[in-house]
């Protein structure tokens, strides 16, 4: 068994689309339209065959106020892992994106919290050697 599908709840699957690939650098796999909605699907350039994370729509009425409520205790959605936090810090800084956490170090991993645009606190996150 192995895990091939995430997903983040978006509050605009075009906006978040727009996010996830020309800010985070992943590219679109699947966007397949389903009514008002889409299959909308991203994965990273480097493993284009991995894991896909669906940017999925937040129409249902609980995933508004579980959203919220998660980002009032400053909690993040997902967790995405990156070589050098640092640098994927200062490098989404200057295209804007907006950090709750700056670069942090919690012993064996450095993590860092940013808001997607969409509703969600995302954290990048680097294994230290």
């Amino acid at each position: 068994m192995r895990i091939n599908l995430a997903s983040v709840l978006v509050d605009d699957q075009e906006k978040a689309l727009r996010f996830y690939t020309d800010v985070l650098g992943f590219v679109k796999k699947h966007d397949i339209p389903m009514g008002a909605d889409r299959w909308l699907t991203v994965v990273s350039p480097e493993d284009p065959e991995g894991t896909e994370l669906l940017l999925e729509p937040s129409g249902h009425p609980a995933a508004k106020p579980f959203k919220d409520a998660l980002v009032a205790d400053g909690i993040p959605w997902t967790m995405f892992a990156v070589s050098d936090v640092q640098a994927e810090y200062e490098r989404m800084r200057g295209l804007g994106v907006r950090f709750t956490q700056e670069p942090t170090d919690m012993g064996t991993v450095i993590t860092a919290v940013f808001d997607d645009t969409c509703g969600n606190l995302i954290q990048i996150g680097q294994m230290k050697s």
